[in-house]
């Protein structure tokens, strides 16, 4: 089993709900009115505090449709590294779905996503256990008062198409995301985030991630800058510049590396309309 692959198949930028990336997009479409669309371009993407892009920029978009029932759709998508996880794959595509809904200043989310990798293939990434596309199935719950909201996120498939010690199943692997976004006016705000990824049956697989930032809305672009980091094992996840199929059962790989956790700044600037 591949360490680099598993490292970058949690993808998995801050997103998925921690206003990076992915996630970020799911919690908010039922706040959204009818269909809206939304597009930023990030320094670089980080899923859940790993590094999905080898620290190159990421170009991100998709849409949001919330019917007044609480029910929504939506889509999300992300240009990705090869390296991260996703052999011959460069591009992420989130579809998510679920039911909103607030009672005061207290809020409810519940619903499903899947990532999806087209082009991807993990053949000979985890031992010869998994082929196919990388991918990943996720339900989640969330909670939210005023501006503070807590979402719990459980893979009912082997997490990114990835396989744990001695090819034990990665299914039941889950992340807890805590998050505040708080407005100051005048267009300013600030935003925080600490989640904890339990990386079922991997070894030096689960670690603890954080973000603080900062935004400014002008004339209604948001530019922001914020710090990722997380405590995650340096040797294990470890990313490439490029990874490949060879073709013959095998993989062809890039010749640098970066660690997938590491501290970094990000900046910013997306657009909702």
């Amino acid at each position: 089993m591949k360490k680099s692959i598993l490292a970058a198949a949690l993808l998995a930028a801050f997103a998925a709900p921690t206003a990076l990336v992915s996630s970020a997009c799911a919690e908010e479409a039922a706040a959204a009115p009818a269909l809206t669309a939304n597009i930023g371009l990030f320094s670089s993407y980080r899923f859940r505090g790993i590094d999905q892009t080898f620290g190159k920029p990421a170009l991100q978009g998709g849409f949001d449709y919330a019917h007044s029932s609480g029910f929504y759709v939506g889509n999300w998508n992300s240009n990705v590294s090869s390296g991260a996880g996703f052999p011959d794959g460069n591009l992420e595509m989130d579809f998510y779905g679920g039911y909103k809904k607030a009672f005061g200043d207290f809020g409810l989310d519940v619903g499903a996503i899947y990532y999806y990798y087209p082009g991807s293939e993990m053949r000979g990434y985890t031992g010869g256990v998994n082929t196919g596309a990388a991918d990943n199935k996720e339900v989640y719950i969330g909670g939210s008062w005023k501006f503070v909201s807590l979402k719990y996120s459980y893979a009912i498939d082997d997490y990114f198409a990835t396989r744990g010690d001695s090819g034990a199943k990665t299914r039941g692997t889950s992340y807890l995301d805590l998050s505040a976004n708080y407005d100051l006016g005048n267009g300013w705000g600030v935003n925080g985030h600490v989640g904890h990824l339990d990386y079922k049956n991997v070894t030096n697989g689960s670690y603890t991630d954080y973000k603080v930032g900062v935004t400014k809305d002008i004339n209604g672009w948001v530019v922001g800058a914020s710090w990722v980091d997380t405590n995650a094992n340096s040797g294990f996840y470890t990313i490439r510049n490029s990874i490949s199929d060879d073709g013959a059962g095998g993989t062809t790989t890039g010749s640098k590396t970066k660690d997938a956790g590491r501290g970094i700044a990000i900046l910013s600037v997306s657009r909702t309309f």
